[in-house]
């Protein structure tokens, strides 16, 4: 299975943090899956968002590795939303329920975009205290599937998990993104035809982030130079949109690198966090602080000087 050569540490994660469920809406149907690790003290932890392709675990790594060093982590499974408006609806009752006041979103992909609508969704009263963008994008044009969207809830499972595999990369690849990818297709192997069908829906109907409703929430956008689900023109209309965003590069990673370069990205995580020590939108202990940090610039100094040598 694809889950055990990814790492080791999965099953072990999968027997310590339990998949919580919580119904939010009037429908029972609508059901969100969910860990929360790491203390819960802290009321602005940083929740991640996975692609079309991804349930919740896909963020083990991430969870695994914050949670070691104080932060608090919760990583979600949406349910089937047919629009943004509806999900992001959802998904504030979902931050009432866990009495969550401000959060800090990493959104991978599709994830990144909704992380983005729910953002401009309650810039009258805003929910989200930054955002990290993982091979995101701002506008569901760029799929030109608009025209689709709209009868994907009509294909069977196999047709809508052929649409999603045809994004993933092929070719020779190094074993940690193979591992990825095999992942990755395990856990899309683990989803109905509901719920994929919402998600593609989601992705492709007609949909752009407006900038200038949340324009002063800090971002770090993490992509990757080699080849990905994400045209060019997609990422370069994202710096656009974020001018003084952070830039977080990957030379290597392609559509999963939270899977096989989490180190990188948890560094970049960490890194973004950092400018909310010591304030009410920490979202780590206070006890840690001070050794986590010192722990960042020991792997930011590590990566560098490997960097320099290659």
């Amino acid at each position: 299975m694809g889950e055990i050569k990814v790492s080791p540490d999965y099953n072990w994660f999968r027997s310590t943090v339990p998949l919580k469920k919580i119904i939010v809406d009037d429908d029972d149907s609508k059901v969100w899956s969910l860990y929360d690790a790491g203390p819960r003290s802290i009321r602005c932890p940083v929740i991640f968002l996975p692609p079309v392709s991804g349930t919740a675990d896909v963020f083990f790594q991430q969870i695994l590795a914050l949670t070691g060093w104080g932060y608090r982590v919760i990583a979600l499974q949406y349910p089937v939303y047919w629009d943004h408006l509806e999900f992001c609806d959802g998904f504030r009752k979902l931050l009432d329920h866990l009495q969550l006041d401000k959060v800090h979103l990493f959104g991978a992909s599709l994830g990144g975009f909704l992380a983005q609508k729910f953002a401009e969704y309650t810039h009258k009263s805003p929910r989200v205290q930054s955002l990290i963008l993982c091979n995101a994008f701002s506008d569901t044009s760029i799929f030109n599937q608009t025209w689709t969207a709209n009868s994907f809830w009509l294909m069977p499972a196999f047709m809508l998990k052929k649409i999603v595999l045809g994004n993933f990369a092929s070719g020779p690849l190094d074993p940690e993104m193979a591992d990825g990818i095999d992942f990755m297709v395990d856990r899309l192997e683990s989803l109905g035809q509901s719920e994929l069908a919402s998600r593609l829906t989601l992705n492709c109907q007609n949909s752009y982030v407006e900038p200038h409703k949340i324009r002063d929430i800090p971002v770090t956008i993490v992509d990757v130079f080699d080849q990905s689900a994400l045209s060019t023109e997609a990422k370069e209309e994202m710096y656009k949109l974020y001018p003084n965003a952070r830039r977080a590069h990957l030379k290597t990673g392609g559509n999963f690198p939270y899977l096989c370069r989490s180190a990188e990205v948890n560094l970049y995580i960490q890194i973004h966090l950092l400018q909310f020590h010591g304030t009410r939108y920490a979202a780590i202990d206070p006890s840690m602080v001070s050794a986590e940090e010192l722990e960042v610039q020991k792997i930011s100094l590590h990566t560098s000087n490997e960097q320099e040598e290659q």
